[in-house]
């Protein structure tokens, strides 16, 4: 099915074409199209095409083949501004992102990760002002912290940032922001520069996921951002994506805020 949804995109480039996963999990289904084609084919061939897919992705204790899209595989297949890889956390990003696929003079393949738990989370709100200026950014600042008494400043990207804005109300926490990396490839980097530059008494810096170790953005990010000298903050390495008991996703969860906020890093 995304061999079809590829060739109706490169023989529609005006239409925009949409792949959906039912869980981003299922996606390895179609790794042959994705290696073949989706990734590379403007390396090899010089064919440009936009097709989008969306892959939900976000741990909610559903179980490993409910939890990851495998954001650490697309990411490794990163090169040469070959594709688009967001995570749009509000619905006014989620419009611009394709509303820009299409209105671009060019096509590129664009990978969204889509976590389900968004689409009825009520903090997860746009005003229609976000839908009718502006456009879709690939950094979005904390606008609820204080620059003046922030020292740490945590990045992350996709639901969990409002899992830490929740935690960070409970505790009365206002010496940390959390900068969200709304597009991942090609990385922002002048943006996130720009942002840091606003928070001049910071002197800590972590990048935050809800994926283990050896998945997620993060070994993309930690290359991407060295010279901060990251702490990670997530899940152990795992063989599985996820664990498959509701109780030990919920103690992993807690154990990631309980390290963030009680300022115990141990890398």
């Amino acid at each position: 099915v995304l061999g079809f949804e590829y060739g109706y995109a490169f023989a529609s480039p005006g239409i925009l074409t949409i792949w959906e996963a039912q869980f981003g999990d299922f996606f390895n289904g179609a790794q042959i199209i994705i290696d073949q084609y989706v990734a590379s084919a403007e390396s090899k061939w010089r064919r440009m095409n936009g097709l989008v897919m969306l892959l939900p992705h976000g741990y909610e204790g559903q179980g490993p083949e409910h939890s990851s899209a495998r954001m650490e595989r697309f990411l490794q297949m990163c090169a040469n501004n070959n594709i688009f890889i967001v995570n749009a956390t509000t619905p006014a990003q989620q419009f611009h992102v394709l509303r820009r696929q299409l209105k671009r003079d060019f096509r590129k393949p664009l990978i969204c990760f889509t976590p389900k738990k968004l689409l009825r989370y009520p903090a997860c709100v746009s005003k229609i002002t976000d839908f009718t200026k502006g456009g879709f950014k690939e950094v979005l600042d904390d606008n609820l912290a204080d620059a003046k008494k922030v020292t740490r400043i945590a990045f992350c990207t996709g639901k969990v940032y409002y899992d830490l804005v929740e935690r960070r109300a409970k505790e009365n926490a206002d010496d940390i922001a959390f900068i969200r990396l709304e597009q991942l490839y090609p990385f922002p980097q002048k943006q996130v520069d720009d942002i840091i530059k606003k928070y001049n008494k910071a002197k800590d810096f972590m990048w935050v996921q809800e994926e283990t170790e050896n998945a997620g953005a993060w070994r993309f990010i930690d290359h991407k951002m060295r010279s901060l000298n990251l702490k990670y903050v997530g899940r152990d390495e795992s063989a599985s994506p996820a664990t498959g008991f509701s109780k030990r996703h919920n103690e992993e969860s807690e154990n990631i805020m309980t390290k963030i906020f009680s300022k115990v890093l141990v890398k």
